[in-house]
């Protein structure tokens, strides 16, 4: 059986050849200060890009370094570099730390519990975990949290909890500051829900759901929670987390989930806690884009629940409306939105794209939390490697 990806050449991918070649260079611009252009600080210490078309991987290439700093000094913004010895560089096989693409790996779980008719859409989350009280006397469903629908705020200082329990009792208490259905609000809420109703329709953790629906599935061996010490020269390293510009006093975040939510459960949450490599979530791009087309047998999902997962179809209000994947945003997305594209950010400096109408997938892992969140610049980045891309499509 054919490898499910294959490192390749641009003319075996179906692209430019010009415009792939050039994301790597413009991206190592913006590992740099530039302060004429507006741009005091890098983007990011170090970066990973991997670009492909059908089952070619055009592009996989490092830039920067995967640790650079000891810590960051509030009073002068600047980072405390370790010495230049002691600086580890960003390899093809760099491991990061997810952040919110976690979600999609929730979201995927669900929907194939769904499929294998374990879960109802529709149904309150409330009737597959009783102990979410503020759920059941709303009404919220499933359909509302993995659509950010439940109107429920953004996030909860769930870390500032004594112990599970009193983090599980707030998490089921939180009400929700709008009608479920209402507006769409992101939230890491839903995806902490989820997976409450996950853990409790099947009896198993998030982490070993994940690992056996999707990572042990696609042999992504490089993609797990609570990475083990073995790992860490390999990981990228992420925050200095200290008040006031974070919410824990940590010091620096290095082999160990940054979210601070996700560190009080263990390191293990529907919303965040994942660490993987570019070439793993290439994988994941393919199985999905695979299964969407049905081409083969599916490796995560139906072509029908595929096609709900990634809102293939508009509602009938002409919305498209993904479940746990963001749709057709040009901020992250560039020229790859609006023909179908989706995708996620991470907070840490990470993203994906796959595009189903040019056959497309975008990989950007980024340490753009490193060493201090305060650094973090917006997502030009992220949208100018689309572009490129949707260019080299059309090109190719």
């Amino acid at each position: 059986m054919a490898p499910p990806l294959s490192r390749g050449t641009c003319p075996e991918a179906g692209l430019d050849s010009d415009q792939i070649a050039g994301i790597v260079p413009e991206l190592t611009g913006w590992l740099r200060a530039d302060p004429a252009a507006g741009r005091p600080r890098p983007w990011c210490a170090g970066a990973v890009v991997l670009a492909g078309r059908g089952r070619v991987v055009a592009l996989h290439e490092a830039a920067g370094w995967a640790v650079r700093y000891s810590g960051y000094d509030e009073a002068s913004g600047a980072g405390r570099e370790l010495p230049r010895e002691q600086w580890l560089p960003a390899r093809p096989d760099t491991v990061f730390d997810l952040a919110s693409l976690t979600k999609l790996f929730t979201a995927v779980t669900a929907v194939r519990q769904l499929q294998d008719g374990l879960l109802d859409l529709d149904a309150p989350a409330a009737a597959y975990d009783p102990s979410l009280t503020a759920a059941a006397a709303h009404g919220i469903t499933l359909r509302h949290l993995l659509t950010h629908t439940s109107g429920l705020r953004p996030e909860l200082p769930l870390y500032d909890e004594p112990d599970a329990a009193a983090r599980a009792a707030r998490l089921a208490a939180e009400e929700p500051l709008s009608a479920p259905g209402a507006v769409r609000v992101y939230s890491d809420l839903n995806l902490l829900l989820l997976q409450r109703v996950l853990e409790q329709a099947t009896g198993q953790g998030i982490d070993r759901l994940v690992a056996e629906t999707v990572t042990g599935p696609l042999d992504m061996a490089d993609t797990r929670f609570a990475p083990p010490p073995s790992w860490l020269p390999r990981i990228a390293a992420t925050e200095d987390q200290r008040r006031p510009w974070g919410k824990l006093d940590r010091g620096m975040v290095h082999g160990c989930v940054h979210d601070e939510n996700a560190w009080a459960m263990g390191g293990v949450a529907g919303h965040a806690g994942l660490f993987s490599t570019a070439w793993d979530l290439g994988l994941f791009c393919r199985a999905l884009l695979d299964d969407l087309a049905g081409a083969g047998p599916a490796r995560l999902l139906r072509p029908d629940c595929a096609a709900l997962l990634l809102g293939a179809e508009p509602d009938p209000d002409g919305v498209r409306r993904p479940l746990g994947f963001e749709a057709d945003q040009e901020w992250f997305m560039g020229e790859l939105a609006g023909r179908g594209a989706v995708g996620h950010t991470g907070f840490t400096g990470t993203s994906l794209v796959l595009d189903p109408a040019t056959d497309t997938f975008l990989v950007l892992l980024a340490n753009s939390v490193h060493p201090a969140r305060t650094w973090r610049e917006g997502s030009t980045p992220r949208a100018r490697a689309a572009t490129r891309l949707a260019r080299a499509a059309k090109a190719g």
